[in-house]
């Protein structure tokens, strides 16, 4: 009897004993980790500021160099030059896998499904053809220089919708390879970053200063927030029309919602794509293979948000308890964690994991698909502002 309870008592501290020493094999990956981060803050910190001391962005533009892509470069150099122990790799692989999902729950918080209502009924149109522009051309293009499947669409994604953000929620669904990943991190940021600093010229040469086209252009043509944003800026400040911040943002925000839909369909494709690759006769996958369920904390991180801004439209206050600036200040503390911090630490990790040898093996082919991809969706943006910018008022 009492052999019986000693062994029930060893049953119930097995599984703690477990989850301790996972976490002291863990810490220290995940503590590397966070130092990349903010290491990856800092420097990007440093190249934002020469880039406004210098007068190549104004001042008071947001600084478009990412921390994460710095933390990425920073990963793949140390692992590239000084190496990785093995007592690094347990956390490091934790680190991709709960830190990635984590930071993009947290970037729901900052979209409201308010933003695409203000668009009207001519705007959302527009961006969904410059999605799909994105997708296609990326997916067919890359298809056609036989290129990765999982390249290609982590490519597409990040070209049609939010750039760095799209990709690292599409990677998990696709099971896409670290060096996949900062493969298409790298290509998205290139062109995001010439789209950023190129197009508020070509903008106000095809729109004058009409701040609804040119904030549309930029808003659908430019890959990441935070480039948008900077190219906005930079269009405000060169020629004077400050309305145009306001739609390019809110066109990129409600761009950015879609990632909610997208994500489903493009793993549907991939993974059917995968089933015939492999001769094997096509069967419907399951609904939870298609649906990555972090992007419902996503979704469910937006609605707050949504419900939070109504509350200040209808009583001044969100839910009924916080002013407008405490409001403010809680989505943006959450959206400051999720996208540099946390997020951070992921892509800290996935350059880590990432070796030289691989992007040889890649070849310059996925940069073609990239710099196809980012131009298709440039004229397709042009064409469809052209059409039908002019029927919309905000």
């Amino acid at each position: 009897m009492e052999s019986a309870k000693i062994m029930e008592k060893q049953i119930v501290k097995e599984p703690e004993q477990r989850k301790a020493l996972f976490i002291l094999q863990a810490f220290p990956g995940i503590l590397l980790c966070i130092v990349i981060m903010l290491l990856g803050i800092f420097f990007a910190y440093l190249l934002g500021n020469f880039l406004t001391n210098f007068g190549i962005l104004p001042a008071e533009s947001s600084n478009p160099i990412s921390g994460i892509f710095v933390a990425i470069l920073l990963g793949i150099l140390i692992r590239n030059v000084v190496g990785l122990k093995s007592e690094f790799e347990i956390g490091v692989k934790y680190a991709i896998k709960f830190f990635l999902k984590a930071g993009i729950i947290l970037l729901g918080i900052r979209l409201s499904l308010l933003d695409a209502l203000k668009l009207g009924m001519w705007g959302v149109p527009i961006i969904l053809v410059c999605i799909a522009s994105g997708l296609l051309v990326t997916l067919w293009l890359a298809k056609k220089l036989n290129q990765s499947n999982r390249l290609a669409t982590l490519t597409a994604c990040g070209t049609g919708i939010c750039g760095v953000t799209a990709i690292m929620a599409t990677s998990p669904a696709i099971k896409a390879k670290d060096d996949e990943v900062s493969y298409a991190i790298a290509n998205i940021t290139i062109f995001g970053l010439i789209g950023m600093l190129a197009y508020p010229y070509l903008a106000f040469l095809l729109f004058g200063d009409d701040p609804i086209r040119a904030g549309l252009f930029l808003g659908t043509a430019i890959h990441d927030t935070a480039q948008v944003t900077g190219a906005a800026l930079i269009f405000d400040q060169t020629f004077q029309v400050e309305k145009v911040v306001d739609v390019a943002t809110i066109t990129k925000l409600t761009r950015n919602v879609f990632i909610v839909a997208v994500i489903p369909i493009m793993t549907y494709f991939f993974l059917r794509k995968e089933k015939n690759k492999a001769g094997e006769a096509y069967k419907a996958a399951k609904w939870y293979q298609l649906f990555p369920f972090f992007v419902l904390g996503f979704l469910l991180f937006s609605i707050i948000r949504t419900f939070g801004d109504a509350g200040l439209t209808k009583s001044g206050m969100a839910f009924g308890i916080l002013t407008e600036d405490s409001w403010m200040a809680f989505y943006q503390m959450l959206s400051l964690l999720g996208s540099q911090y946390i997020l951070g630490v992921a892509m800290a990790a996935v350059g880590l994991s990432t070796s030289f040898k691989v992007f040889k093996g890649l070849g310059m082919r996925p940069f073609y698909v990239g710099l196809a991809a980012a131009l298709s969706v440039g004229v397709v943006s042009i064409s469809m502002v052209y059409l039908f910018g002019g029927f919309i008022t905000m």
